[in-house]
């Protein structure tokens, strides 16, 4: 007897999805739940949290699946629902601050680990920065979103998206720099 597979790509895993198959639910959520738990933690500090926004996020891929026409990737697709979700959640538990005040960061002990800064540092780097900058910096640079995209997303003006963006930029500067690290030599030297 021969074996065929029923789910042997994503374009029918989302099919058999929209009708309510949890088999081909949870396979696509298996596919993706590592890469959009990384792009919520980006957001969040606390992994809890993090994973909590992801399973939202999650919930709300399989209630909107219909709306997805297959323009674009699939990943991409999933990937700004759970920004939108990451945003949302710091916009209820209100620990994003947008204002034009320059907050002080308690610099912590010297990073070891080698001459290249490590994913990890990097990330703590990112996690020092008051919510607000985190937020801008992280649409901006790592998302690709514009400065009105920013304004019109947070509910906020281009300016202050601007102004995050310069200071978060700069305190992560600053914070490489304590730490004999130049951004641009990557190194202790």
């Amino acid at each position: 007897m021969k074996i065929i597979s029923l789910y042997n790509n994503e374009s029918q895993w989302i099919k058999r999805s929209i009708k309510g198959d949890q088999q081909a639910q949870r396979l696509l959520y298996e596919r993706y739940a590592p890469k959009m738990l990384s792009v919520c933690r980006q957001y969040i500090k606390d992994l809890h949290f993090a994973e909590d926004v992801m399973i939202n996020g999650f919930i709300k891929v399989f209630q909107n699946l219909e709306a997805f026409k297959g323009l674009g990737s699939f990943e991409g697709w999933i990937r700004t629902i759970m920004v939108r979700e990451s945003i949302n959640h710091l916009r209820k538990k209100q620990f994003v601050v947008y204002d034009e005040e320059l907050f002080e960061v308690q610099h912590e002990g010297n990073h070891q680990g080698g001459e290249l800064l490590d994913v990890e540092y990097v990330q703590h780097l990112i996690d020092a920065l008051p919510e607000g900058y985190k937020t801008v910096f992280l649409l901006y640079a790592i998302e690709g979103y514009g400065h009105q995209e920013i304004a019109k997303m947070l509910e906020i003006s281009e300016g202050t998206s601007k102004s995050q963006l310069f200071k978060a930029r700069k305190m992560l500067q600053e914070n490489l720099t304590l730490k004999g690290m130049s951004p641009k030599s990557k190194s202790g030297k």
